[in-house]
């Protein structure tokens, strides 16, 4: 999310950084070219104004003018006002009721309502330690009841069954009662999308507000329909209550539009993004931190909780211990790697949140893609447990019978090989103590400053 607007962005004030000090002439061709960034990041044009107002204002102020690195401070600036566009800090579920807790989710066909209702419900439970009751009152889409009862098994949380032949607000009482019955903690109602809002919806999820009186009533929205996702919820809004927006799709949306449009256009705050397809894939929503990410700051805080949450810690204790004994780093340790980065949502997941990775090479990525992750996996999984502790025994009839086995070629096993080599000779370094030296020595492979 946001690649475009990072790289236009991430150049502009760039160039200010060895600015002596800001006149007038380049203040104003910066504000020009950020202009430029966030309109083609597809961000409403109202909210464009407001934000380049209110940038321009502050930027010529005596404070910037008199300053010894006045690039800094306009960086500062910039990544203030995107933090007060996307809402100054993180606003969170409201669960300090009497339980059940209700949260009602709304939203077109198509946002991935259902999934999200599955990813939040997981969240909940890893995250808040929430026993959470899901129930669908679509009665129109076929298989959308079913779809529920799959996903909330998928993740692990109780699922109250419903019948396309009831109302919808018959389905909410019951589920209701029986979530005060099992002293659930959350219930989650998926409602009924449309193609577009109509007077038949909006008049059926009123009903549902009034039976189920929820404590949050969130708007699933694409975020990659840019700016008609921030005027989707504002219609909504302006006909039931909302009490925050869930942006989904998020990893598939170059632009980043209605992250920054949608709190302006609305006025209710963004609470999740939806960032992949697996049931963990949902991040909370942190105004200063995304600010961050757009101006290749990185996020540092998202990926330490990210690690605290997915990270097998005992299993990286006991590897730190084998290799701090000498006792080697074979490829049995380099497959759990793998698995490792696969649970924290893969490298894409991680780069996206490290500090100056939009200016890395473009290629990169594309050298660390998780598809060929998989297949390094396979290549290991066809290998037998001696040789994974001995690598040094593959060679020749072993490498064909490898390829064979995991559907690769032998040049694949030869380059799972090399880089596994290097790895090794790096987690040696790591285990002599050298690991101040080993950084010394990667410092040309990174972008300034990022070391």
């Amino acid at each position: 999310m946001f690649d475009s607007l990072s790289e236009r962005l991430g150049k502009t004030v760039r160039n200010l950084r060895g600015v002596g000090r800001l006149s007038d002439d380049n203040i104003k061709d910066t504000l020009r070219e950020v202009r430029m960034a966030l309109l083609e990041a597809d961000v409403a044009l109202p909210v464009v104004k407001d934000f380049i107002e209110q940038v321009r204002v502050q930027a010529v102020g005596e404070a910037v003018l008199k300053s010894l690195s006045p690039g800094q401070v306009f960086i500062k600036i910039v990544n203030d006002e995107l933090t007060r566009l996307m809402g100054e800090a993180n606003t969170g579920l409201q669960l300090n009721v009497t339980p059940p807790a209700i949260i009602l989710m709304a939203g077109l066909q198509g946002a991935g309502k259902t999934t999200t209702v599955g990813k939040l419900a997981l969240w909940l439970k890893e995250t808040q330690k929430k026993s959470v009751m899901v129930v669908s009152v679509d009665v129109y889409r076929p298989a959308a009841i079913e779809q529920l009862k799959t996903v909330a098994g998928e993740v692990g949380v109780d699922f109250f069954p419903s019948d396309p032949k009831q109302k919808p607000t018959n389905i909410a009482k019951a589920a209701l009662h029986e979530a005060k019955i099992q002293h659930k903690d959350v219930l989650i109602v998926d409602t009924a999308g449309r193609l577009h809002i109509d007077t038949e919806m909006m008049g059926e999820i009123k009903d549902l507000h009034k039976v189920l009186d929820p404590v949050e009533t969130l708007f699933v929205v694409d975020s990659m329909t840019g700016q008609d996702a921030a005027n989707t919820a504002k219609a909504f809004d302006d006909a039931l209550p909302l009490s925050g927006i869930i942006l989904t799709k998020t990893d598939g949306d170059a632009r980043g539009g209605a992250a920054l449009s949608i709190r302006h256009i609305t006025g209710k705050p963004i609470k999740f993004l939806g960032v992949g397809e697996k049931s963990t894939a949902l991040e909370a929503f942190h105004p200063e931190r995304v600010a961050s990410r757009i101006l290749g700051m990185g996020d540092v805080v998202s990926l330490v909780e990210q690690v605290q949450q997915n990270v097998d810690l005992e299993q990286a204790e006991k590897l730190a211990r084998k290799v701090k004994k000498g006792k080697g780093f074979d490829l049995e340790d380099f497959k759990e790697q793998f698995q490792q980065l696969k649970k924290m949502g893969g490298i894409s997941s991680l780069m996206d949140k490290l500090p100056g990775m939009p200016s890395l090479p473009a290629q990169l990525p594309g050298q660390l893609d998780e598809k060929q992750m998989g297949r390094m996996e396979a290549i290991i999984n066809s290998m037998t447990p001696k040789e994974r502790r001995k690598p040094d025994i593959i060679k020749g009839s072993r490498k064909r019978r490898i390829a064979v086995g995991s559907g690769t070629q032998v040049q694949d096993v030869n380059r799972l090989l090399k880089q596994f080599t290097q790895m090794q000779k790096m987690m040696k370094k790591m285990g002599k103590g050298g690991m101040g030296k080993m950084l010394r020595g990667m410092k040309g492979q990174f972008p300034p400053g990022m070391m």
